[in-house]
């Protein structure tokens, strides 16, 4: 398993685990708990815990400074419209998967979706498609499933 996969996992345990949706991290701390560099866990939120995916981040600078992530709940409509306009017009393979993934893990798509999502996205299936459309071709793809979804 990837350390980014890893340190989501953890994120969203504290999640789970908290009573208010809320979490509070400090960076460097985490990183040493989690054995890798700061920039790590940087990457992770920005890239997994995103307004779009149904977080808020807030950061608190200076000594004894904190980031403190938020699980926000919106209605399935909302939530699903909020991701399709954040995909904008291209999605490379990976962000395609972990948007699967979050829609999976807080129950926006059912698991059957889910599947059929990762197959029409997959690797596979997109190497018919022009290497330079991929990305455009995955987004449209994602974003039709996801508004059959509402």
């Amino acid at each position: 398993m990837k350390m980014s996969d890893i340190i989501t996992q953890t994120i969203i345990k504290m999640l789970d685990e908290s009573t208010d949706n809320k979490t509070e991290i400090q960076r460097n701390e985490f990183a040493e708990m989690m054995g890798c560099v700061p920039s790590q866990i940087n990457y992770v939120l920005s890239s997994r815990f995103t307004p779009e995916q149904g977080y808020m981040i807030e950061s608190y600078r200076g000594g004894g400074g904190y980031i403190r992530i938020t699980r926000v709940k919106l209605d399935q409509p909302t939530a699903i419209m909020h991701i399709v306009n954040s995909i904008g017009n291209s999605i490379d393979s990976m962000s395609a998967r972990i948007v699967i993934e979050n829609c999976l893990r807080t129950a926006l798509i059912s698991k059957e979706a889910a599947k059929i999502m990762s197959a029409t996205v997959s690797n596979g299936v997109m190497s018919a498609v022009p290497i330079n459309s991929r990305d455009e071709v995955r987004a449209a793809i994602i974003k039709q499933i996801l508004l059959t979804q509402i």
